[in-house]
């Protein structure tokens, strides 16, 4: 079953509020998508061919100019990106595309989006739940996820630990894909992607970067991610996706572009996120929870110190709906997922109901 399809009685506690509900449960941005992003999907609209899987040139153009603008990146060449319909997508097929299956093992943070484990499972590889690599023992993964941002905590993990995982790869041949949807939303750490020269020395063997223009762009419902990385690695992916017919339709590869291109409405949506964070995260405290990690991305991992089902159920009391941490892991059991994605009107409903509720 679908994990939030778990949360029907919560939601309906929720939604029964005089005021409505506040759904915090998912990372589904609200806000509009900036003018330059829609004028170009209109543009492109008369497409009656075939996209082309790879991308179109200015799409990988646009996608190498913008990781070394906004992120540091270099020594990426076009050719080393390929577009996804959605990170999701790509991730759930991950393991499938690069042909692993029974024998092989894909490694997941112990806390985690559940789709790294789901993917792992539908191509039959067996799952190990790791923050730290040196508890596999002597056991070689065929594929290592790391994710910082992390959703769900907002962890960062620093530019020496990414580096260790990167060496410990390299030197048994593994590949790192690493998550990094949420890289553009550092609050109190500046996260740093794998693909960075002070993490991999500039060399992008083995690794991959996956992004997604859901959260900074707001184009979730477009559909619209990529992933960059490994030259070899990434012509593989290509030759089976070409197979598959996993192709982002022409229109949103220009929408794509747009993005990618224009700094300022990327700067736009991260400041309404800011605001939301600086006014719910201490009406949490307030509330009586405490917030571990959450420096970065668009969510506060919180616990009131009890089973997570029990906040969960305390909170919607109020209207508000938040996701349990148990989505994410066992280790996850006594916490909550709160999403900075609701409009400001509904965040300050939420910060009112939660002084409410600390009266």
């Amino acid at each position: 079953m679908f994990p939030w399809d778990t949360l029907a009685d919560a939601t309906a506690a929720a939604r029964a509020h005089p005021d409505g509900i506040v759904d915090l449960s998912v990372g589904t941005p609200v806000d509009d998508v900036a003018p330059v992003i829609r004028d170009a999907l209109a543009a492109a609209s008369s497409a009656p061919g075939y996209p082309t899987t790879h991308g179109t040139p200015a799409l990988r153009e646009a996608a190498v100019s913008a990781l070394h603008r906004r992120y540091g990146i270099t020594n990426l060449a076009p050719g080393a990106v390929l577009p996804a319909i959605g990170t999701k997508e790509l991730i759930a097929w991950l393991p499938t595309v690069l042909g692993l299956g029974a024998g092989d093992t894909v490694v997941v943070p112990e806390l985690a989006y559940p789709t790294y484990e789901v993917g792992a499972l539908l191509a039959g590889a067996a799952v190990a739940r790791a923050d730290s690599l040196t508890q596999l023992g002597p056991s070689v993964p065929a594929l290592v996820y790391v994710n910082s941002p992390s959703n769900p905590t907002g962890r960062v993990l620093g530019v020496e630990h990414l580096r260790k995982v990167v060496g410990w790869a390299r030197d048994r041949g593994v590949l790192v894909a690493s998550d990094e949807c949420y890289l553009g939303l550092g609050w109190d750490m500046a996260p740093v992607s794998v693909l960075h020269p002070d993490v991999c020395d500039g060399d992008h063997t083995g690794l991959l970067a996956v992004h997604s223009l859901s959260k900074t762009s707001s184009l979730a419902g477009y559909r619209a991610g990529f992933v960059a990385g490994d030259p070899a690695v990434v012509a593989e992916l290509l030759a089976v996706r070409k197979h598959a017919g996993m192709m982002v339709p022409t229109p949103i590869q220009a929408a794509m572009v747009a993005a990618l291109d224009d700094d300022a409405h990327e700067r736009e949506q991260r400041e309404r996120y800011a605001r939301r964070r600086d006014a719910l995260l201490p009406a949490l405290l307030a509330a009586g929870f405490t917030v571990d990690h959450s420096e970065a991305g668009l969510y506060l991992w919180a616990t009131r110190g009890e089973p997570c089902h029990d906040t969960v159920t305390w909170l919607a009391q109020s209207g508000i709906l938040v996701a349990p941490g148990e989505f994410y892991g066992p280790r996850g059991a006594r916490h909550v997922r709160v999403a900075l994605t609701a409009t400001d009107e509904r965040i300050a409903a939420a910060v009112a109901r939660l002084a409410d509720s600390a009266r």
